[in-house]
């Protein structure tokens, strides 16, 4: 009985409105599982009564910072190479925005690199990160639940890029880490928790963080 009630909300529930993008057929699987599951279980756990009230993932920044560009500009041009190759488009070179005599660091010296996606680019990379990449990370345990913002963003830190497959760790003449922010609409912390858990973020289980606690 309990099943065939539960099967029954999930038919019901509403469906998330259907994007330019999905009516092409090209509708990334991640967002597909989105429209089809997220909506109905956040709407069910939160209790929202309009659709509109479910938060969603708006964007991915990627910043890559290389100080060593300061002294050898050909890092960075390996750097914009590898990252263009994880995210599949273009990036964008961020330079010095004033000098820094101890570093020496002049204004406007190339210094990093930072992308931002959006729509089927977000949710393809959101689908490898954790389920091909996160998975490569030695010694992994789950990321903390403590890196959100406040306003429902999220932020953590990866140490190697070379996780990704798409690089080839024989030709990478630089191995170098990422902050990755995944921006959101929800209102707080928690209902940003709740949509990348059901997303697929592989978050530290809570009775470990207790447990280490004690």
């Amino acid at each position: 009985m309990g099943k065939e009630k539960s099967q029954k909300v999930a038919k019901d529930a509403p469906k998330a409105p259907v994007s330019h993008e999905q009516e092409k057929g090209v509708t990334p699987r991640l967002h597909e599982m989105y429209r089809k599951t997220v909506v109905a279980d956040m709407m069910k756990h939160f209790g929202y009564k309009n659709i509109m009230q479910v938060p969603h993932l708006e964007k991915i920044s990627i910043n890559v910072g290389v100080g060593q560009a300061t002294q050898d500009a050909k890092l960075l041009d390996a750097v914009v190479k590898d990252l263009e190759i994880i995210v599949g488009q273009k990036v964008v070179v961020t330079k010095a925005k004033k000098a820094i005599s101890n570093f020496k660091l002049r204004e406007g010296l190339p210094i990093g690199a930072r992308v931002t996606l959006r729509a089927r680019h977000m949710y393809e990379f959101l689908d490898r990160f954790v389920n091909v990449a996160v998975p490569r990370i030695r010694d992994f345990r789950g990321f903390s639940d403590k890196s959100f913002d406040g306003r429902g963003n999220y932020t953590i830190g990866i140490k190697e890029h070379i996780i990704f497959p798409e690089i080839d760790v024989d030709k990478v003449s630089k191995v170098f880490g990422m902050d990755v922010t995944f921006v959101t609409t929800a209102a707080n912390d928690q209902e940003s928790y709740e949509l990348l858990r059901r997303l697929g973020m592989p978050f530290v289980k809570k009775e470990t963080i207790e447990t280490n606690k004690a």
